[in-house]
């Protein structure tokens, strides 16, 4: 049986957080302004939606709404505000941001909440290289505002005000781990999973026999190269093979490649950016794909929101977007490696012998 542990409500258990809720308070402030400044409109979507997302990995809360005459449906708590605020690029917003509470069942650690703080921003007419300069300035900013200039985590340190660094995936790959990433992607779209197996176990990094080519990229990056990025300044890892990119649009110097960055400060994945994929057809022909990866690994798919189909259909237009973990900028600033520090309050935790858990 787990020890027990003080309420988070208790006066004592509280005051020990305050310091970094106050950090948090900050930092929000900052970023309304920052966004204020760049002439951004502040969107409320809705958080109950037709499909949460349509990540292979992410796992999503169900509920049924009910109807006044007895009728019922399923909808989801959203895993992101992604597909409403692209529908909102649609409508003629030219550039949009929400703080937006998130959804992601299976998700407890240090770093990871089922319910948490989502920063999403869009711009249209834009490139995802926009969004690397937003990141810059509103990074420093929510920094100064906590305080400092330099962030650490889990024994790393990272100084945000020298020159960020652009580090390509295969770049990282071919520096860090000595594999030549895309010469096991011979097909872009369907990559080989054993050229990826035999290169990984060379490098000394297990591989199973069930592993697919998505899962041992993961594990490389979580073995070799994830502990070295934003060690001293913040890294922008960029240009993602096009099979690991759903929801962005290819890179037209580069086609096998697709506008896709992440975010890393001490090692901590912090956001993840796109140039957004405007194609129905090629939308849709994805979200099939991965719902069938879905089903194949977890036994259960998401149905497609077809209206956003239909929106891009309408025409969306060349437009960028990011989603930043706004809990972990907060602790990043704050200065702690808890996210539960920064959170008002935390959601329920499965541990010990709580019957709701069992």
């Amino acid at each position: 049986m787990a020890a027990p542990t003080a309420p988070w409500w208790r006066p004592d258990a509280f005051a020990r957080r305050l310091p970094y809720l106050q950090t948090r308070e900050r930092i929000v402030q900052t970023t309304r302004a920052f966004f204020a400044g760049e002439k951004f409109h502040e969107a409320e979507t809705p958080y109950l939606q037709i499909s949460p997302g349509m990540e292979v990995h992410l796992h999503a809360f169900a509920t049924t709404l009910l109807g006044a005459q007895g009728g019922q449906k399923q909808l989801y708590l959203h895993t992101s505000p992604e597909f409403a605020m692209k529908k909102l690029l649609v409508a003629g917003m030219p550039r949009i941001f929400q703080m937006a509470r998130v959804w992601r069942n299976r998700e407890r650690s240090a770093t990871h909440h089922p319910e948490f703080t989502m920063l999403e921003w869009y711009r249209a007419n834009a490139g995802y290289r926009d969004l690397m300069r937003d990141c810059v300035q509103l990074v420093r900013g929510c920094a100064a505002a906590a305080g400092r200039t330099r962030m650490q985590f889990r024994g790393m340190s990272c100084d945000v005000t020298a020159e960020w660094e652009t580090l390509g995936v295969a770049e990282a790959f071919a520096s860090m781990a000595g594999i030549d990433l895309l010469a096991t992607a011979p097909d872009p779209a369907s990559p080989d999973r054993t050229l990826l197996a035999r290169e990984a176990e060379r490098t000394g990094v297990r591989v199973a026999e069930t592993d697919t080519w998505d899962d041992i990229f993961f594990r490389i990056m979580f073995e070799k190269i994830e502990p070295r990025l934003g060690n001293g300044r913040p890294t922008f890892l960029c240009d993602y093979p096009v099979s690991m990119a759903a929801l962005a649009r290819p890179k037209p110097e580069n086609p096998r490649l697709a506008e896709r960055f992440e975010l890393y400060i001490c090692g901590l994945e912090l956001a993840n950016a796109f140039g957004e994929l405007t194609d129905p057809v090629e939308q849709r022909a994805r979200f099939i794909a991965d719902m069938a990866l879905k089903e194949k690994f977890y036994g259960e798919r998401h149905p497609i929101d077809e209206d956003f189909i239909a929106a891009l259909e309408h025409g969306m237009p060349p437009s960028a977007g990011i989603a930043l973990g706004f809990d972990r900028l907060a602790m990043l600033c704050a200065g702690t490696e808890i996210i539960d520090d920064v959170l008002w309050a935390p959601v329920v935790n499965c541990a010990g012998d709580d019957p709701a858990c069992s």
